[in-house]
């Protein structure tokens, strides 16, 4: 039997929470406790609605005999229903020693009782970046990287990338590694890179269900989420996507379409913005499909993970055949 280690204390305040849109930072945050940990602290995810939070507790409640310390993250925190929130609320307040605790979610808001739970000074939310942040934050990187890029390389990666720091740091380091650092990479550059070896998510989703796609887009969706991407990221980047359509129907409409006009709204590269004339091509105008949307968050929201596959196939069938 191996023996036991001795406990080390997990100092300050151990449970946080964690909310809102911005990822990468958020992800910054959560490693930054990690790092406060003792080595080889044991660490365990829940997801709220798919875990009940009695069995989270059983588990949070009951001590470890050879970890030093315990980190638990429970993800989705906007999920724990009412009539469990009280019991979490109080596994937060006065957690077992030598545990750390942290309650995550992609929401600005979670029941009160659970925040209250929480020290103010741990309580933090991660809002999405400002534009001249984002712009601020892609030449940053590739300037520690030594990778020379231009104006128009930023412009494509931030019209292409979704808009989280942990995204536009996978994509700009793969950019880095495929192109290599011995000429400025140009929106040219980025957009055929990014093109070609980008990972499925709900932009590339969208750009299928712009072009009635109905198994591809099926397929997209079903491999989001096992990759565990949650439905309500990517209800809000579909949001995100079709508010742009909305801008992009406007300047049609005004015959005031220039490549310097569609840049100001977000669509510089011509593979984005092919995207959204195919869309023009299916949908009249954005309000359905917006509404349709904001329908099915709610149904998403107050059916529970059970039907979460069945009403997020109702919802691409909705929309590419538009009923």
């Amino acid at each position: 039997m191996p023996p036991v280690q001795e406990k080390a204390p997990v100092r300050g305040k151990k449970c946080f929470l964690f909310l809102g849109p911005e990822l990468g930072e958020k992800l910054d945050a959560l490693e930054g406790i990690r790092g406060s940990l003792p080595p080889d602290t044991e660490e365990t995810s829940f997801y709220a609605g798919e875990t009940p939070v009695s069995a989270m507790v059983s588990v949070i409640r009951n001590g470890s005999l050879f970890a030093p310390a315990r980190f638990f993250i429970v993800k989705n925190a906007e999920l724990v229903k009412k009539d469990e929130a009280e019991l979490l609320a109080a596994c937060v307040e006065n957690p077992p020693e030598h545990t750390a605790l942290a309650l995550v979610s992609e929401e600005t808001k979670v029941d009160k009782r659970l925040e209250g739970a929480v020290p103010g000074e741990n309580r933090r939310i991660f809002w999405e970046l400002f534009e001249n942040r984002k712009i601020d934050w892609v030449a940053s990187f590739f300037r520690r990287e030594g990778c020379p890029i231009d104006e128009s390389g930023i412009s494509t990666i931030l019209e292409m990338v979704e808009n989280n720091t942990d995204a536009l740091r996978r994509e700009c380091s793969r950019l880095i590694l495929f192109l290599g650092k011995d000429r400025t990479i140009t929106g040219k550059d980025a957009e055929d890179c990014l093109s070609h070896t980008r990972e499925e998510s709900a932009f590339t989703l969208f750009a299928c269900l712009a072009r009635g796609k109905l198994s591809r887009s099926l397929e997209i969706m079903r491999n989001l989420l096992g990759a565990n991407e949650s439905s309500t990221r990517i209800l809000a980047t579909l949001v995100w996507c079709f508010r742009k359509f909305r801008d992009y129907l406007a300047l049609a409409a005004s015959g005031n379409s220039s490549d310097w006009e569609l840049k100001k709204i977000g669509l510089g590269s011509l593979k984005v913005r092919s995207d959204y004339i195919e869309a023009a091509k299916r949908w009249p105008g954005a309000g359905g499909p917006l509404a349709l949307l904001g329908e099915y968050e709610y149904l998403l929201r107050s059916s529970g993970a059970a039907l979460e596959e069945l009403l997020l196939d109702k919802l691409i069938y909705s929309l590419v055949r538009g009923k």
